[in-house]
């Protein structure tokens, strides 16, 4: 048996929480006053979030509504990232939001970097969309997970598979 511990590190998104939370925001949608009779409506699939609204003051309104019902459901705001706002049929407009999962081989460079650069004595493998930290002492793994919680990386991260 190997006498070396390690953790991985990854960046996920919990879709059944996203499911809910576009739930509830579909429900919010449909019960408020301000919003009714409108074409506003949040819609999941493979790459992410589609929002519709009538005008971009009613796409703020659900954007802020739904990043609110994510917050709760404790969904990183990180991990989504917005496209640009198009015109779409009838004069509405619409978004697209990108969930991101796992962390991509520029990401992982950088928290390669800063983890080499912290001066402790581990070794940093890139495994496709995780990245694997190992070391002889847990102390040191434990002092890479707190710098890397205090970095700012731009990506949720989670400390995965900690023996």
């Amino acid at each position: 048996m190997s006498n070396e511990a390690s953790f991985d590190i990854s960046s996920t998104v919990d879709l059944q929480e996203v499911d809910n939370a576009v739930q509830q925001v579909m429900k919010e949608i449909q019960q408020r006053f301000d919003f009714k009779g409108t074409a506003c409506r949040v819609a999941r699939d493979e790459q992410g979030l589609l929002l519709h609204a009538d005008d971009t003051y009613k796409l703020k309104a659900v954007v802020d509504l739904l990043e609110s019902k994510l917050v709760r459901r404790k969904v990183s705001l990180k991990a989504m990232v917005y496209e640009a706002t198009e015109p779409a049929a009838k004069g509405t407009v619409r978004q697209r939001v990108t969930l991101q999962q796992g962390i991509s081989a520029d990401k992982a460079k950088e928290i390669s970097k800063v983890i080499r650069g912290l001066g402790f004595k581990v070794t940093a493998q890139i495994q496709g969309d995780q990245i694997r930290v190992s070391a002889k002492s847990k102390d040191d793994l434990q002092a890479v997970m707190q710098a890397l919680r205090a970095h700012d990386c731009g990506i949720e991260l989670q400390f995965d598979n900690y023996r």
